[in-house]
């Protein structure tokens, strides 16, 4: 018995000494690096349609995080990320040549928004990764963000590098990983097929999925319908200031999700944040006014197909 209690000890010793190495390394190391392999990108003549639909995507997608109150996509702080991971900064995206997007090749910037890798091989780890983009959209953002949009114009202001917690390099080195850059093209959802486009927007464009399934630790990236309790709400997020928020169960569930709502009042609070009843919607998440008549249908569309899951949501009012 001794014996055993003494095998026991030690390699509970070892263990706990495999910890501390563990915890050492990653508290007193930076974020992982990863290697660059920016892939071939078919070379493109933009025009103004292509620009303008790059514009209307980084409306719904980028400007929340990337347009400083300035008017111009030269970054900021974002204190809604929690401090429990650390600070964050969104990157200046203007066309500096040095601390602006205007750095990166047509390529590069394909990579980095596939990815999440940038040129120097510094992965950004909260920021949405755009592997599910179709081609065609991502074309678009590039060519929007290689256009003379004045919000874009080069601006020299370096944002400081995340300053990652312990727990924050802890995920880093863990869960928060980069997306494989997709090795065969991405095609537009089907003309017609309505579902098809909603899906699309919900996975893919608009990146619904992850504030609104209950984790994003346990997103699944590759196959988003597959994530546990898929788009049935519970994350826990929080606002500018740092008040608490919890996203909202889109499954059509009549007592917890959308089940008793209608399509006008779903599209009502996608485009302005009024609801039914009760108070607004609240930020992080925002009106989608530059979302189509037909993009609008297509995602109320889509969400009457995915199973109800029932997820009692407390909300929180401050």
């Amino acid at each position: 018995m001794k014996k055993a209690l003494k095998v026991f000890g030690i390699m509970l010793g070892f263990i706990l000494l495999l910890l501390i190495i563990g915890g050492a390394y990653i508290e007193f190391n930076d974020l992982p690096k990863y290697k660059v392999e920016v892939p071939d990108y078919p070379e493109f003549v933009a025009d103004s349609h292509m620009v303008a639909e790059g514009k209307r995507t980084f409306a719904l997608v980028c400007n929340n995080c990337h347009m400083a109150p300035n008017g111009k996509l030269e970054g900021k702080y974002l204190p809604e990320i929690p401090s429990m991971f650390g600070k964050v900064w969104s990157a200046n995206i203007t066309n500096d040549p040095v601390n602006g997007a205007g750095q990166y090749s047509e390529a590069e910037l394909a990579y980095l928004l596939r990815t999440g890798i940038q040129r120097d091989g510094d992965f950004i780890p909260f920021m949405p990764l755009f592997n599910h983009l179709t081609d065609s959209d991502l074309q678009n953002v590039i060519a929007y963000l290689k256009s003379d949009a004045p919000e874009l114009a080069g601006n020299g202001k370096a944002q400081p590098r995340v300053q990652a917690s312990f727990l924050g390099k802890l995920l880093c080195n863990t869960i928060l990983k980069p997306a494989p850059y997709p090795l065969t093209p991405i095609p537009d959802p089907t003309p017609g097929d309505e579902v098809a486009l909603g899906k699309y927007l919900v996975d893919g464009k608009l990146d619904c999925y992850s504030c609104h399934s209950p984790d994003f630790m346990t997103l699944n990236k590759d196959e988003p319908e597959k994530t546990p309790g898929y788009l049935s709400g519970g994350n826990k997020m929080q606002d500018v200031e740092g008040h608490p928020i919890v996203s909202r169960n889109l499954t059509p569930d009549r007592e917890t999700g959308l089940g008793n709502w209608t399509e006008d009042q779903f599209i009502l609070a996608l485009r302005t944040g009024i609801r039914p009843a009760g108070p607004a919607l609240r930020f992080p998440m925002t009106p989608f006014t530059q979302l189509t008549d037909e993009e609008a249908k297509a995602i109320w569309a889509y969400l009457k197909t995915v199973p109800a899951i029932h997820n009692p949501i407390e909300r929180i009012d401050n």
